[in-house]
């Protein structure tokens, strides 16, 4: 099966599809036994789980979880490899070819250079990097979905004509999807979506719905490490209930341990 295939598949089906991100083998196998199509690792919540920060995962490291997390399901899978192997086209060429060779079926990669002082690549150093990485998916054995990302609006830089210049520079140069994370409203969604012909991705924030999103005309919608929060979140709270009030209530809100039991036994038939 070319999961690259079926992957492009569903970014051309009508509406938008929910793209979740497991950040281990458990929740990968989770996710997809609860009906999702397709599965995104999350570079934050992999690294959460490490007890590192994001950005804080090597990509040797990085890219083995994927190839776990691509070997855990029959789903496509998708990697969120931050900004990829290094900062030069050739390294976002190289990143494409070790995303596939790990049997993922697409992978982003940032325009976040990951440097404090000049956070987001000069806009040609962006797209040359985009330009490199879409030839590399093009030589392929296999169809591969190649996804590019401006990462303005999660950088302090809230500059919505540069990111559809930035968007729309991706798509010119060959993006299967484009992805400008950190949009809080359905109208700027509608903005990018009508300024590019190509599928768009939408980090799915508080307050967003399927419907609005689809009728804005997004078609990926991800959720990048807010499972892993929500996850951790739930994990504080039982703490706090244990130590402060010598309770054990949290424990009702759990999936039975038959029902983990028997999802997880069935998975290794």
């Amino acid at each position: 099966m070319d999961k690259g295939a079926v992957f492009r598949k569903l970014h051309e089906a009508p509406g938008a599809f929910i793209i979740p991100n497991p950040w281990d083998i458990g929740t990968a196998k989770l996710l997809a036994a609860a009906g999702f199509k397709a599965l995104a690792t999350t570079s934050a919540g992999f690294a959460f789980s490490r007890g590192l920060p994001d950005g804080g995962v090597p990509f040797d490291v990085m890219i083995a979880h994927c190839k776990e997390l691509a070997g855990a399901t029959d789903l496509p899978v998708s990697a969120d490899l931050e900004k990829g192997k290094g900062d030069t086209p050739e390294s976002a060429a190289e990143t494409v070819f070790a995303a596939e060779a790990a049997g993922l079926a697409g992978c982003s990669i940032e325009d976040f250079s990951g440097d404090p002082d000049k956070p987001i690549y000069d806009f040609t150093q962006a797209v040359e990097r985009v330009a490199a990485a879409v030839q590399a998916a093009r030589a392929l054995r296999c169809d591969f979905v190649f996804t590019a990302r401006a990462e303005n609006f999660l950088h302090g830089r809230p500059d919505l004509d540069d990111t559809i210049k930035r968007l729309q520079a991706f798509e010119k140069a060959g993006a299967d999807v484009l992805y400008a994370p950190g949009i809080t409203d359905v109208e700027t969604v509608r903005t990018i979506c009508s300024a590019v012909s190509k599928p768009v991705n939408v980090l799915a924030v508080p307050g967003f719905s399927v419907a609005a999103l689809a009728e804005a005309g997004a078609s990926r919608i991800s959720l990048g490490s807010k499972l892993t929060t929500y996850a951790f979140g739930m994990l504080q709270d039982a703490s706090r209930e244990m130590l402060e009030k010598g309770t054990f209530d949290f424990s009702r809100d759990g999936l039975p341990f038959s029902t983990l039991q028997d999802m997880f036994s069935a998975s290794r038939a």
